[in-house]
């Protein structure tokens, strides 16, 4: 397991949290640690916190002292060491060998008429229905089936994918060092390399265009492989599952803007990137402090650890007009919710695609006049996202 990498840093304010308050909803304690300490160490978290949206950008780019390689981090430890913790050229190597499975054009021209088709198949099983849970029955696995063509983990049934990513995004933010946390997360990646193991074999039917098929075809290392497999699936199936529900639940709290997007005035993506910015799925990316540094009189110390907190700088009112609100109308081309460095997201053009091109459309296509049955609640702070979506299918 990690461990804290270094204790408080000098010259750095502490601020204290109550953990389960912070899971639970981050975004009041973030934004008075913005407003009083937007740089402060959380001694519950081991981490330093980097909160306001100007300082996130700038840090993120500084990559020889906010390192994304971190030998001793979760992420490694548990998934092995993939091109999200790594930086330079290894970084760039490992991504471009990656690009043709997620490029826009691939997204366009391979996988979406995929998810299209798998899709309208889980839409047909709501037909059946007057109500689900909009979260499992439908956001599940719509995110999953695009991840098994993606990927090319066709083996793996959206459940298992949804486990497995479960499992990892749970442990790569186990901070507590819970054992139960860490003993899940080493099942779910353990599946996963069985079933790479099962598509390696000739007669898999493993996809050409597949994640896998490319790396293999560049001769990336089979740990480096199995690691960046792990990272898709954690990142690729609780990203988008968040979103498409989280995004439907907004809409559906406010109507005048859902009305805007079924009449035309608005699009789909803009309602999903305003979801992503206000309830940031992805809300924290980790650093390491890799060399001495002084910011804003703030010293950072060598192999501490920071956090790069996307939902806080999301919410800064310095770059946005009233951020706790919901308002597909804004212009979010400074939103962090897919980071801003080198590392930005390379399934950007795969998720936009899935949630805003297919998922979103097709459901309030089929479905009009849905509605919430019952109260919401959401939770994480590294990972955010609604825990159940209730939902009443037909008027």
């Amino acid at each position: 397991m990690e461990s804290l990498l270094s204790s408080k840093t000098s010259k750095q304010p502490t601020v204290n949290i109550d953990l389960p308050s912070f899971t639970k909803d981050p975004y009041p304690i973030l934004a008075d640690m913005r407003q009083s300490t937007p740089i402060c160490f959380v001694p519950q978290l081991g981490a330093t916190l980097i909160t306001r949206h100007k300082d996130i950008v700038i840090c993120e780019k500084n990559v020889d002292v906010f390192s994304s390689d971190q030998p001793g981090g979760l992420m490694n430890v548990l998934m092995g060491q993939n091109m999200m913790r790594k930086d330079g050229d290894a970084h760039l190597i490992e991504r471009r060998q990656a690009q043709p499975a997620w490029s826009p054009k691939s997204v366009k021209s391979i996988w979406k008429t995929q998810c299209e088709h798998a899709t309208d198949l889980v839409l047909d099983e709501l037909e059946t229905k007057s109500s689900c849970d909009l979260v499992q029955d439908f956001a599940l696995p719509v995110s999953a089936h695009a991840l098994r063509f993606i990927t090319g983990l066709t083996n793996m049934s959206p459940e298992q994918i949804d486990d497995s990513s479960q499992s990892m995004i749970d442990g790569i933010a186990n901070y507590e060092s819970n054992q139960a946390i860490q003993e899940k997360c080493n099942n779910g990646t353990q599946l996963v390399d069985d079933c790479i193991d099962e598509m390696l074999l000739p007669d898999s039917a493993l996809s050409k265009h597949s994640l896998l098929a490319v790396l293999l075809e560049s001769n990336q290392s089979i740990d480096s492989i199995r690691a960046n497999i792990k990272l898709a699936i954690s990142g690729g199936q609780n990203e988008p599952r968040d979103a498409i529900a989280g995004t439907v639940w907004s809409l559906l709290n406010h109507t005048d803007q859902l009305e805007q997007v079924q009449c035309g005035e608005q699009s789909w993506l803009k309602a999903f990137e305003e979801y992503a910015r206000w309830i940031s799925p992805i809300g924290m990316s980790p650093r390491r402090i890799a060399k001495y540094h002084d910011y804003n009189d703030i010293t950072f110390e060598v192999n501490s650890r920071a956090f790069l907190m996307f939902g806080s700088g999301n919410r800064d009112n310095d770059v946005f007009v009233h951020p706790d609100n919901f308002d597909i109308s804004r212009n979010n081309t400074k939103a962090l919710s897919f980071g801003a460095g080198p590392h930005f997201c390379a399934g950007a053009a795969a998720s936009r695609m899935l949630i805003a091109e297919v998922a979103l459309p097709r459901l309030f296509e089929r479905f009009p006049h849905m509605r919430i049955m019952g109260s919401v609640s959401f939770t994480g702070w590294a990972f955010r996202g609604p825990c159940q979506l209730p939902i009443k299918l037909r008027s």
